[in-house]
């Protein structure tokens, strides 16, 4: 009963259990579990097969071996941060995998668990709250009330076939919806949701293909925050490139929409790398900004972005931001193995000295383990674990919360 024992899934996908020890990865580690790393799998958490990789298991020997069957992973719901990969042994050839954020998963106590940490405590993201059999009479009638706006024909596609959430709440009336603006990027980031250069990882959005006016974008703006409950407008999101790359059409849109409401916060997720258009932007009434980041090391941090910019870029745009009163979050895009590294945390607690932005949120990193590890720097010192790593920055930086969700921030 006490013992955490490995899963794996036949061939008709059934999941069952080995007569192994329960293991999941760090970095390319494979580690045995113990209990402290444990939670229940969350409801709304989906399993994923791992084609191509064996699932593996430890012997009470110690001897780590290969299982008849394929390897299983927990996909968490937003508000869990992963501790823990999935062990496996490739097969050689092995595709790559789908853009998913993979997790540990094993059986403790006869119940199925992975190995996460409950981040943020948000209700508001709750996937119960979300494609609803209402949804539909929603989007047509949002579509009535801004009848050829293109921004609610894409958000409408992103909902009913992407199910993105925050495409959702435009037509919920509620909490924060997505506003895509840019169809461009200054970046080519490995693990882009929206673009890939090729099939290899088939990309789970499709980018919008035009640039909206300023009108379109104001309409949009302005018809939800009149309405919605803790309303927040969001530029940059799954669906499209770099938003400050659209800078003119932004600030004239806030500024529009600001002539005819002062409700809501008008807030932008962005890679900060593009300073001069980030600055038009905070000019213009931005409230809040949310910074896409993996590392504060410039080596690994461009060798994920692929970026026309440099990551001083960014602190300067993150810099201004602050001196401006706005609230800065760190979109902090996190995979056990890498973050955690000693060298990484200690780049982060010189950025964080340097830039006391007030919040983290942490996102599970969605690539194949193996092809995000072959093109990083190679590690140089230890790796400490996920719930180290969290715990060092809690405790060095009080001020700054750490949680996974954009919140709406009260005056």
């Amino acid at each position: 009963m006490d013992k955490i024992t490995a899963v794996y899934a036949d061939e008709e996908g059934s999941i069952l259990d080995a007569p192994l020890l329960g293991m999941g990865r760090i970095g390319a580690e494979n580690r045995l579990l113990t209990p402290e790393d444990l939670i229940p799998l969350p409801e709304s958490a989906d399993l994923f097969l791992m084609p191509d990789r064996k699932a593996i298991g430890q012997t009470k020997e110690g001897e780590v071996l290969p299982i008849g069957g394929l390897a299983v992973a927990a996909i968490l719901p937003a508000g869990y941060t992963r501790t823990h990969l999935p062990a496996y042994e490739a097969e050689e050839g092995a595709e790559e995998l789908p853009l998913y954020g993979y997790t540990a998963v094993v059986l403790y106590r006869d119940e199925l668990c992975c190995t996460a940490i409950y981040t943020d405590e948000n209700e508001k993201w709750d996937p119960a709250n979300y494609n609803t059999h209402e949804l539909k009479k929603l989007v047509k009638r949002t579509k009535k009330d801004l009848p050829g706006n293109r921004i609610v024909e894409q958000v409408a596609n992103c909902s009913l076939e992407w199910h993105c959430l925050t495409a959702e709440n435009l037509f919920y009336r509620r909490w924060e919806c997505g506003v895509p603006t840019s169809p461009v990027c200054n970046a080519r980031c490995f693990g882009c949701i929206s673009l890939q250069e090729s099939e290899c990882c088939p990309s789970p959005q499709e980018r919008i293909t035009f640039a909206p006016t300023p009108e379109e974008i104001a309409d949009v703006c302005t018809y939800h925050l009149s309405v919605a409950p803790d309303g927040i407008a969001s530029f940059g999101q799954g669906c499209e490139g770099e938003p400050s790359l659209a800078a003119d059409r932004i600030a004239e849109a806030i500024q529009m929409t600001r002539a005819r409401t002062k409700k809501g916060q008008l807030n932008m997720n962005s890679n900060a790398g593009y300073t001069e258009g980030v600055k038009k932007i905070i000019d213009a009434g931005l409230d809040t900004i949310r910074v896409s980041i993996i590392s504060a090391r410039e080596e690994s941090y461009d060798t994920y972005y692929r970026a026309s910019y440099k990551l001083e870029d960014v602190k300067n745009s993150i810099r201004y931001a602050l001196d401006k009163g706005l609230y800065v979050s760190l979109n902090l895009l996190y995979f056990p193995g890498f973050n955690d590294r000693e060298e990484e945390l200690k780049a982060w607690k010189d950025f964080f000295r340097e830039l006391p932005v007030q919040m983290v949120q942490l996102r599970n990193l969605n690539l194949d383990p193996d092809a995000f590890l072959a093109i990083m720097p190679k590690q140089e010192g230890k790796m400490l674990g996920t719930r180290r790593f969290i715990a060092t920055l809690e405790r060095d930086f009080p001020h700054m919360t750490i949680g996974s969700f954009s919140h709406y921030v009260e005056d």
